[in-house]
């Protein structure tokens, strides 16, 4: 399964390859799938069942192979269009009785029940094998823009599915929801925005339930099977990074919740950041890890955060194993905006990514790039992680992306060493006035009030995450465009409530840049906040090197016995950078690792480097490395067959403009 088994620790119990023979690993097969464009991503953690490896391709196709050979057994093909189907996809799930088995993958608003075997769809789940991830969350089905990026979670006959909605307004409430694996139907669901009468329902405004989106668990989940226990991080509320209209601490946005998962029944839950504006989701599935606590073994959860800070509770009770900090933080400046006196951090372990952007970190890459970023920073708001969004435009640091991402971490359960990949990049949030309109309203109005905080202005986006607007005439047509526009994809929400002649309008104006009249929908339940935000701009120096000094990304072995470091090293590189002398910088870094028992540590991730690496776990020593057709940007998999032990992983890149890949490469030894 995802994450390599029930516990979501990413390890390996193999040890045919190990730190004396790792440097003799060779390629063992390469599947192309063909599906790769420019801008595509592959982050898919395949997983083995069987001898059958399954994975996703770019444009979200179900594929099995002979993981032994790599020779194709099957693909499906999602019914919604290629341009509707969402950009990525982290694996699939699988779930068989014995009798039959099914994978279950997302695309788009649909989730699919394919069999195991043949690639068809399942005719008695769903509609004919497919449920619309958009129904049952008490609202228009049809005004919702919902999908899933990352598998869900089979516990007996039940599926539970993490959900992706928009992370601005209008946005999809994040309910979790449980799907019986026969027949489709949602057996329980669990309301992360409470509504009247549920636990919570006191720290949000009396009616925001029935508007307000988002606080949805999109990283995944992992359920301790032995207990009965699911545990769901979730993100922040919409929108993200202003929250006039959502006052109080809005629970159960991100928050770690343990639930029955046999009913959806809350047992406990933490919340890590109360009324978040800084995008602050967790990033990740737990790990069910066992450490030595107080001289006993204990049963616990290990929860990595973007800030780079690792929570470890008791699974049963959701004590904290390590001391808990209460600060108070700064109110924020903004009109509107109540932000919580108070956050909650860990005092152990230490964070494993740097808390704080100041002067002397300014980089000194070189002399010029030195002077303008400082010119920059000292016109910026920087201070701890709970520095509040501005008008003159606040650091996070570490970044949106992490600290940690959806990768997650590793855990040896032979050491109790947690390894975590981490970003160091530091990003400028800025909130700016929304643009309202008086009198009328047109195309170029209604972009600059709903699409321009994402895709800004003048349409150059905030590739990868908000793409670039520019030369849509070249590929899309005008219906093509107000499909998307009024149904959404991927994080954009769809504005079919802002009615035909509105949404028409703003696709004329996207497509051909002419501004028509156009009539507003009297029934829209979404106004404009008072702010919006600048976009998702990367703090960068005028080279577009990071403008914070190296490591820009790092690997750290943290000891979960005792909350300490084992080791650390900066983790990849910039070939034109290493060229020139200045090597082991780190570069952003997306997608996981696998610890194994042969004393290894392998992970891709690397953005810019293209590499797949091996380490040794205990030290983190470079044992071994290679270059991949397209950066790694996924968690391997690892697995056996006849006696012969493989580890294959996605070369797919397409991050922060990197080139596009599709090829599953497998490793073995000669």
């Amino acid at each position: 399964m995802f994450g390599g088994g029930p516990e979501n620790i990413h390890y390996s119990s193999l040890k045919q390859i190990h730190r004396g023979n790792v440097s003799q690993l060779k390629v063992a097969w390469t599947f192309d799938t063909g599906d790769a464009f420019p801008g595509s991503e592959m982050q898919c953690n395949p997983i083995v069942v069987g001898g059958l490896l399954y994975a996703t391709t770019p444009k979200l196709r179900v594929i099995a192979l002979d993981a032994s050979t790599g020779e194709l057994k099957w693909a499906f093909e999602p019914p919604l269009p290629v341009n509707r189907r969402g950009r990525r996809n982290r694996g699939v799930a699988y779930w068989t009785d014995g009798k039959v088995a099914r994978i279950f993958s997302a695309a788009g608003y649909q989730l699919y029940s394919i069999d195991a075997k043949t690639g068809r769809l399942d005719p008695n789940f769903g509609q004919g094998g497919i449920v619309d991830l958009r129904e049952g969350l008490g609202r228009p089905p049809e005004s919702l823009t919902v999908g899933s990026t990352t598998p869900g979670v089979v516990y007996k006959d039940l599926l539970i599915m993490p959900t992706l909605v928009s992370e601005t307004l209008p946005a999809a409430p994040g309910d979790i929801r449980a799907y019986d694996v026969r027949t489709g139907k949602i057996r329980w669901t669990f309301h992360t925005i409470p509504r009247p009468g549920e636990f919570g329902y006191e720290t949000w405004p009396r009616d925001a339930w029935k508007h307000t989106g988002g606080a949805n668990n999109w990283a995944g989940m992992v359920v301790d099977r032995k207990r009965g226990l699911l545990y769901a991080p979730t993100g922040s509320a919409a929108f993200d990074f202003y929250g006039a209209d959502r006052h109080g601490d809005n629970l159960f946005a991100n928050t770690l919740l343990c639930l029955k998962a046999e009913t959806g029944q809350r047992v406990w839950h933490f919340q890590a950041v109360k009324h978040d504006v800084w995008d602050r989701d967790f990033p990740a599935a737990p790990a069910l890890v066992t450490v030595r606590h107080r001289g006993k073994w204990v049963d616990a959860v290990a929860q990595i955060t973007k800030s780079g800070h690792v929570f470890v509770f008791n699974r049963e009770t959701g004590e904290s194993l390590f001391p808990l900090e209460t600060r108070q933080v700064p109110p924020s400046p903004v009109d509107g905006e109540r932000l919580a006196p108070t956050q909650v951090l860990p005092l152990a372990p230490p964070p494993f990514s740097r808390q704080r952007f100041t002067a002397d970190m300014v980089t000194r890459r070189t002399p010029e790039a030195h002077r303008i970023v400082m010119e920059r920073f000292q016109k910026l708001r920087s201070g701890d992680q709970f520095e509040p969004p501005s008008l003159e435009g606040t650091i996070i640091f570490p970044g949106f992306d992490g600290g940690a991402e959806w990768g997650g971490a590793a855990f040896d359960p032979e050491t109790g060493f947690l390894y975590v990949n981490s970003n160091e990049m530091p990003w400028i949030l800025r909130l700016v006035p929304a643009i309202f309109s008086r009198g009328g309203v047109s195309g170029r109005r209604l972009y600059n009030q709903r699409c321009a905080s994402c895709h800004l202005e003048d349409f150059k986006g905030s590739p990868p995450n908000f793409p670039a607007l520019t030369g849509l005439k070249e590929r899309y047509t005008l219906a093509q465009v107000k499909e998307i526009v009024s149904q959404g994809v991927g994080r954009m929400p769809g504005f079919s409530s802002l009615g035909e002649s509105a949404v028409e309008a703003v696709s004329k104006y996207v497509l051909t840049g002419e501004d028509v009249g156009a009539r507003l929908q009297s029934s829209d339940p979404s106004q404009p906040l008072k702010y919006s935000f600048d976009g998702y701009n990367k703090f960068l120096d005028p080279d577009g090197y990071p403008a914070v000094q190296p490591p820009w990304g790092m690997l750290t072995a943290i000891n979960l016995n005792t909350g300490e470091f084992v080791w650390r090293r900066p983790f990849g590189e910039f070939p034109e950078l290493a060229a020139k002398g200045m090597t082991n910088t780190g570069t952003e870094n997306y997608g996981g690792g696998i610890v194994t028992a042969g004393g290894l540590f392998f992970i891709g991730a690397t953005n810019h480097d293209k590499k797949f690496r091996a380490f040794d776990k205990l030290t983190g020593k470079l044992l071994w490395e290679t270059t991949l057709p397209a950066s790694g940007n996924a968690t391997p998999a690892m697995y056996e067959i006849r006696g012969k032990q493989y580890v294959v992983i996605a070369a797919g890149g397409g991050k922060s403009g990197a080139p596009s890949g599709g090829s599953y490469v497998a490793f073995s030894l000669p």
